[in-house]
């Protein structure tokens, strides 16, 4: 008997230490499993991950179209992070939510004074599009420094999203349009244009506020500063020379991959021309007229306060300058030496702008 009871107490000493064994294995495999999740997790922004929590905590989540809105800096960070976030399905596969630099698939190459910041700001409510807020001069003044610097620049997006930036003196530099097709063969690109003499007066009265002392918009529109020829070599009026600098983009791209803005008209109608680049980008019309609302004092439109915002959002001070008053008889002389221009650029673009 003795020894049937020692055999049992070896069976129920055996039988305890598998259930260790077991559970401690148990434990193992979880951890293992669970480290090794945190690890891979660093192949994801930690930043858009937390990003994603905060706003479902605090219930921006749309359930509807299972997008997130717009996003501020007060609850995000940085806009420039913020923008990656809006657009992500709930149905969304890890290697969706992993943002990296891409290459621009789109750029707005032109015009100065043409309203290429105002349309930046806006396209950027779109949560599809990831834009860089500065100018990087890359095509025109830091071509040298490669692609690789070039995307390193760029904001991070998701598969899907958008890439663009705008640097309006690609437009008129001789050497863009055959760097540009170099990295790209399919990217878009987007020309806002306005009457050129507005154009011109715009540019010059900007430069008077950073160098008083130049001469007059009339000495400097005539060669040898007197009524006459016009001196068509003077940036401020040879930037307007529209049909003559997208002569240069037509010989490297095809007109369906190019888009014109009509900078008039993005004042007075923003929404209507909104939807059009947002249709020439391939993307859902999401900005729309409930976006803006028209600011009298500045005389442009401005975005509606964002949510999460206490103020409507304006283009900064140096935008919707006051043009001083220039001699109408300059002005009828400078609508001469534009009409054949304009023209020749409304054949080019298949648009007529109405300039008269």
């Amino acid at each position: 008997m003795a020894t049937f009871h020692n055999h049992k107490q070896d069976i129920r000493r055996l039988v305890q230490k598998l259930a260790v064994m077991f559970s401690f294995t148990v434990v193992c495999v979880y951890l293992f499993y669970f480290l090794n999740g945190c690890c891979n997790s660093d192949l994801v922004e930690n930043s858009d991950l937390n990003g994603v929590n905060k706003l479902l905590l605090t219930g921006w989540y749309n359930e509807r179209n299972g997008t997130f809105p717009q996003v501020t800096t007060s609850s995000y960070g940085t806009m420039e992070d913020a923008r990656g976030l809006p657009g992500l399905e709930t149905n969304s596969s890890a290697k969706d939510w992993t943002a990296t630099r891409r290459l621009p698939h789109a750029l707005i190459i032109g015009v100065k004074k043409g309203g290429t910041r105002a349309l930046l700001e806006f396209l950027r409510l779109h949560p599809d599009i990831r834009a860089l807020g500065s100018e990087p001069h890359f095509f025109d003044r830091h071509y040298a420094r490669g692609l690789d610097w070039y995307r390193s620049m760029m904001p991070k997006a998701l598969d899907g999203q958008i890439v663009m930036e705008k640097t309006p003196r690609y437009f008129v530099t001789e050497e863009t349009p055959a760097r540009i097709y170099a990295m790209s063969h399919d990217i878009k690109l987007i020309v806002v244009v306005r009457d050129p003499i507005t154009r011109a007066i715009s540019d010059y009265t900007q430069i008077i506020s950073k160098t008083p002392d130049v001469p007059s918009f009339e000495a400097l529109t005539f060669k040898n500063g007197s009524v006459g020829t016009i001196d068509a070599l003077w940036s401020p009026l040879w930037i307007g020379l529209y049909a003559k600098h997208l002569e240069r983009w037509l010989a490297y791209f095809p007109p369906s991959q190019i888009h014109f803005v009509h900078g008039e008209r993005l004042i007075s109608d923003p929404a209507g021309e909104l939807g059009r680049v947002q249709d020439f980008l391939g993307l859902q019309r999401i900005v729309t007229d409930k976006h803006f609302y028209f600011n009298k004092t500045k005389g442009f439109p401005c975005l509606k306060k964002p949510e999460g915002s206490s103020k409507p959002h304006c283009l900064g001070k140096t935008k919707g300058r006051i043009h001083p008053r220039i001699d109408p008889t300059v002005i009828q002389k400078l609508r001469e030496f534009y009409q054949p221009h304009n023209l020749r650029f409304y054949q080019m673009a298949g648009q007529d702008f109405g300039w008269q």
